[in-house]
């Protein structure tokens, strides 16, 4: 029998996060675009200057109702015939509304980027907004908030919006707005939003995917470049504030086998030094299964399937009025919900009296920055993280930068970090849980004073 010799492994090739190349169309459409052989499914993310902070008073859950009605039809065509000549290109869109701006985005085969980018920039350029498909997109919304309501970790994000921010504070409430204020969204209110905010020369588009063979800037301005719009002038963004002071929150849910954690508090946003080192000690602390939440709370002690820590982007300026939150979340069953806080909270001393390993960082390198080709494998994902740089008002380069960063990050400069986001005395804790078992075990740890709510 012959057999055929062994393959030999190539040598590897060095990896960095793609660079986007930045131009502007004649309306003032910025664009960036990044050539990506081999992906013959294009990524298209429109960022729109249309922050939730901007809604009127009284209608929060407009922009979100925007985003949604942006695929319901066009000056040129209604919501049905945009939707089948859209599924006609093999096409997709996505809408929706945060707290740093409106993003909308389209995934369409390369051979039929003309068609479908044609009628994505219709759908920005004169959307129809029609009564009727806005009332049913209210009464849609309107059906989710209950079910928001009645999912522990949904309503545990509720709540500590509600403690960390001032009432004042558009961060404060629901983002996507309450059964009162979206009970008094209509068409009128939606286009009168699309008016004031809405335009091409405070827009950002990004468009990635394999790009040979098509005339980009030909297609752009056929497609996005005939929307037109008034020019304006940014929109200066409210400094964040929050009150972090340690304390908790009992959302009651009499019965309740489980309880729902989410402990935070807010900390710098990326355009801080401290950023890389504070993702890869976060890491460390709660990134995956193996990192020292987990290892106590779930592999010595039983007490969950999953303990997270994460740093989540609230808005990120180069100003430096922006924030994140940092928070560390998972559920634990109701009649061991006092332990586990304990255990967490001496994680949390532990950590800062003896700092992390050398181990635990080489690791956490290794999965952060090892794994980023996979990450980005697909030019949707590509495309989403330029998308959120420009929201975050961060340079181009900045994803490559991080990654290289990270991989600089001392153990020593690491455990500073965390340390510093997560400090015991000062964190804002929101148990979504059964009161009456949980409320004495957690007063008996000390970690701040405890108050009971109602689970609506």
């Amino acid at each position: 029998m012959e057999f055929h010799p062994q393959p030999r492994g190539g040598q590897p090739k060095p990896w960095a996060f793609p660079a986007p190349e930045r131009s502007v169309l004649g309306n003032g459409l910025t664009v960036l675009r990044c050539h990506r052989p081999g992906q013959q499914v294009v990524a298209v993310e429109v960022t729109l200057q249309a922050p939730l902070d901007a809604e009127p008073a009284g209608l929060d859950g407009v922009a979100t109702i925007m985003a949604r009605a942006f695929s319901e039809g066009t000056d040129k065509l209604d919501a049905e015939q945009f939707v089948d000549e859209l599924e006609s290109c093999g096409a997709s869109t996505d809408a929706y509304a945060d707290h740093a701006a409106v993003r909308v985005s389209l995934e369409v085969p390369a051979s039929r980027l003309r068609k479908a980018l044609g009628l994505f920039a219709d759908s920005l350029r004169a959307p129809a907004f029609p009564e009727s498909e806005i009332e049913r997109l209210v009464e849609n919304r309107l059906d989710e908030i209950p079910h928001e309501l009645a999912n522990p970790t949904r309503r545990a994000a509720k709540e500590l919006a509600k403690e960390l921010y001032p009432a004042s504070a558009r961060m404060s409430r629901p983002r996507q707005g309450t059964e009162e204020t979206v009970s008094r969204i209509d068409a009128t209110a939606v286009r009168a939003f699309y008016d004031r905010h809405v335009r091409p020369a405070t827009a950002t588009a990004v468009v990635v995917g394999d790009l040979d063979g098509v005339d980009l800037d030909t297609v752009l301005d056929e497609t996005l470049g005939a929307w037109t719009g008034a020019a304006t002038q940014p929109r200066k963004a409210p400094p964040i504030t929050a009150d972090d002071t340690g304390r908790v929150v009992i959302v009651d849910r009499p019965g309740a086998v489980q309880t729902q954690m989410l402990i935070g508090r807010i900390g710098p946003d990326r355009h801080d030094r401290v950023w890389p080192a504070q993702v890869l000690g976060t890491y460390c602390l709660g990134g995956t299964l193996t990192s020292r939440l987990d290892r106590v709370l779930r592999e010595e002690k039983g007490y969950t399937y999953g303990v997270r820590a994460f740093g989540q982007v609230l808005r990120s300026t180069t100003d430096g009025t922006g924030a994140a939150l940092l928070a560390v979340s998972g559920s634990v069953a109701t009649d061991v919900t006092g332990p586990a806080l304990a255990d967490l909270w001496q994680v949390l001393r532990t950590l800062a009296a003896e700092g992390l390993s050398d181990e635990e960082r080489d690791v956490a390198v290794q999965n952060l920055v090892g794994v980023a080709p996979l990450k980005y494998e697909t030019a949707a994902a590509v495309a989403d993280t330029l998308a959120e740089q420009v929201e975050q008002q961060l340079p181009d380069d900045y994803q490559a930068n991080v990654y290289a960063e990270l991989a600089r990050t001392g153990t020593v400069e690491a455990t500073a970090a965390v340390v510093a986001a997560f400090p015991p005395d000062r964190l804002v804790t929101i148990l979504v849980g059964d009161a009456s078992q949980i409320a004495d075990p957690v007063r008996e740890l000390g970690i701040g004073e405890v108050k009971v709510v109602t689970g609506g």
